[in-house]
């Protein structure tokens, strides 16, 4: 700053002018340049924490670093809607944990050498996560040599994903080792003192018997009360906690629901009726393939037991022959034509194992069928099925129990797997080929063997036709069309008679509205206008959406204007206590007894027993936490008051107080100290959360 200055007072305003455009240039060449800038940081930021901006490419990484992890211990090649949201929350809170934790960590010098690490994974001290991963599921002892051995091959599996499974339990193990090691520094101190655990023991196990009288609100005239605009601003200025508030959005819309016509019903009855000769007289070999290509809802191959079926056709199927046809019959949207196909004698359930090989890249077909032959002759020669399965297997859900699936039934596998299972006996060892690859299986268990159908259903589901969705796409432009503002779109609503659907609170990263499919295009679109705006038509699932923003919510605190109302509520039940507080001494000061104070005032003597601090109401009076503290701490035969609660005014006279146990006060200082330990790991996090000051911009992504 000094060198611009002699600069400016040398060479005047022109040389002033210079720096300054040169400045600017550069600030937007930093702003609108190609590499990283400002600009860029801003458009791909998804958060903030604690200072720190966090990029949408990290956290989308350690999503994806999840959803991998996941899809390896499940199975699962691909994650449906629910389980997408749920590891996003994950990866969230794995995120703030990360960086707000780390931050304390560093601070405190908080680590874990390669020394430990080693002795929970190798060592004596072998942590549980190790030991529940590496446990011989027949005999529930760990396995040490197993861990070596998975360490000493992880790295010959080419697709990485041994490794890569690895290093998320090293994590695992480092982020658990270190929250433990943190909260042991929080429990050690924290400390029950004798006056705490006195107190405590007190406020448990002190009760009392008493009478009451009250003196309601409601009693007074608002006549009475006079609230001043200064009085209102002073009240806004010492509470304005109370009033803070999070962004929201409370959403108004009309649903208009694309649903099957009569004429629509029709077409599926008569569709069913036509097709029924065909579905009786088609050979049984052909009977698969007929119903794939003609129904609505592919083949069912799974054996059924007794009581299995729906219950329209249970009886029938477990009575017929095969080829008995029943039907057409209706249930759930659909008509229906059921046919026995097969009656089999089969086991519930099979426990097996299995290893499985999966053609891949660098594994080709004949390659991986090979590979899945040569197991099978050193399993059937003796070799250990468990270890090779801990080596071998390309099924993250099970490599880590032996290829152990546990008791399974028909319909739990996919159908190769569980036909080739349920016609094997106990003992038997085979290849079964499926499209996750080849199967090594062993089967270590059957049920005893039962009737079961299978049972061929051929369906034809109620469903709206073109001119349905055009019909009900006219109706939802006819009323977007008259809805410009807000008030128009209450005012059709209620000429129309249509049904006004509201969904109040709405938070920005929400992902679901009452009774709308997919609705975050919505809640979006809700977020980037203004209050009282109106949409155009949004298509969600099999409805037609018009919506209007109804109220809109900024973080922070809530205006005066906003919560007026609210504090002229409280300021007066304030004054009115006030108020009758006063009339109540002036009772209490010319009275011999509580019952005069009855009498003199018309109120009715209450009672109530057994209260103790911790009660959450008092009979006849509801929730009245004031009093309860006064009556708790007051001396028995005092007449007490006046206190000023939520509905009334009370005085109180305490007629006995006694202890429900003997005290000890020992014991009240390790059930405090328990209580509090419980808590410190939660409430400490939290704390932090809100010192890190965190900006959450995940809707602009997600």
């Amino acid at each position: 700053m000094a060198t611009l200055e002699r600069i400016r007072n040398k060479a005047g305003i022109l040389v002033a002018v210079v720096i300054g455009l040169a400045l600017i240039a550069f600030i937007l060449g930093d702003i609108f340049g190609a590499g990283p800038s400002l600009f860029t940081r801003t458009q791909f930021e998804i958060a903030e924490i604690a200072g720190k901006s966090i990029s949408y490419q990290k956290f989308q990484q350690k999503f994806d670093n999840l959803s991998e992890i996941y899809r390896l211990n499940t199975g699962q090649a691909s994650l449906d809607s629910e389980t997408h949201r749920e590891l996003m929350e994950d990866a969230w809170e794995l995120l703030l944990r990360d960086i707000i934790m780390e931050d304390e960590y560093e601070k405190l010098g908080l680590n874990v050498g390669s020394d430990e690490l080693f002795d929970m994974i190798q060592g004596q001290n072998i942590h549980p996560i190790i030991r529940q991963l590496f446990t011989d599921p027949s005999t529930g002892m760990f396995d040490r040599e197993s861990v070596t051995q998975f360490l000493r091959t992880m790295d010959r599996d080419p697709s990485g994903q041994q490794r890569a499974y690895w290093i998320y339990i090293e994590n695992e193990i480092l982020r658990e080792r270190k929250q433990a090691k943190y909260k042991n520094l929080l429990e050690k101190g924290i400390y029950v003192t004798s006056l705490e655990a006195k107190n405590a023991f007190y406020n448990y196990n002190r009760r009392v018997d008493f009478e009451y009288i009250v003196k309601r609100y409601a009693d007074v005239s608002g006549d009475e009360i006079s609230i001043s605009n200064s009085e209102i601003r002073s009240y806004y200025r010492r509470h304005r906690e109370r009033f803070r508030q999070e962004a929201s959005r409370d959403i108004e819309y009309v649903a208009f629901d694309v649903v099957p016509s009569e004429e629509d019903d029709r077409e599926a009855r008569e569709w069913i009726e036509d097709i029924k000769d065909e579905f009786v007289e088609v050979e049984r070999e052909r009977l698969r393939s007929f119903v794939n290509a003609n129904s609505d809802i592919s083949f069912d191959p799974v054996n059924y037991s007794y009581g299995e079926l729906p219950e329209e056709i249970n009886d029938f199927m477990f009575n017929a022959e095969p080829g008995d046809v029943y039907g057409p019959y209706y249930s759930d949207g659909t008509y229906k034509l059921a046919r026995l196909a097969e009656i089999n004698f089969l086991p519930d359930s099979v426990r097996a194992r299995h290893i499985l090989i999966q053609p891949r890249e660098d594994l080709p077909y004949e390659d991986a069928k090979a590979k899945a032959d040569s197991l099978l002759n050193v399993v059937t020669g003796g070799g250990n099925f468990g270890e090779l399965a801990m080596e071998f297997s390309a099924d993250g859900g099970s490599r880590f129990e032996g290829g152990d699936l546990g008791w399974f039934t028909e319909d739990i596998m996919i159908e190769d797997f569980s036909r080739a299972c349920f016609d094997a006996a106990r003992g038997d060892r085979f290849i079964v080929e499926t499209d996750f690859g080849f199967h090594i299986v062993e089967i270590l268990n059957r049920s005893r063997e039962v009737k079961k159908v299978q049972v061929a259903l051929l369906t034809r589901e109620v469903t709206p036709g073109s001119d349905t969705y055009q019909r009900t796409y006219r109706n939802a432009v006819e009323f977007a069309s008259q809805v410009g503002d807000y008030d128009s779109f209450l005012n059709t609503i209620e000429e129309k008679g249509l049904r006004k659907r509201v969904a109040n609170n709405v938070r920005i990263n929400d992902h679901s509205l009452p009774g709308l499919e997919s609705p975050r295009e919505l809640i979006r679109w809700a977020y980037d206008v203004n209050e009282h705006s109106v949409s155009s038509i949004f298509e969600l699932g099999d409805r037609f959406v018009v919506a209007a923003v109804a109220s809109a919510r900024k973080d922070g605190i809530r205006p005066l204007d906003e919560v007026r109302q609210e504090i002229i509520a409280e300021l007066t039940r304030e004054k009115k206590g006030e108020l009758i507080s006063g009339q109540l001494k002036e009772e209490i000061d010319g009275a011999a007894s509580f019952n005069d104070i009855a009498s003199s005032t018309g109120s009715r003597i209450e009672t109530a027993n057994g209260i103790r601090f911790a009660s959450f109401t008092i009979p006849s009076a509801g929730m009245e936490h004031k009093l309860i503290g006064a009556v708790v701490s007051a001396d028995p035969e005092t007449i007490g008051g006046p206190v000023a609660g939520e509905n009334g005014v009370f005085l109180f006279k305490v007629v006995d107080a006694y202890l429900e146990e003997e005290p000890d006060y020992e014991r009240e200082k390790r059930q405090l100290a328990d209580a509090l330990w419980s808590r410190v790991n939660m409430e400490v996090f939290e704390a932090l959360k809100k010192l890190a000051d965190i900006k959450d911009n995940r809707h602009k992504f997600y």
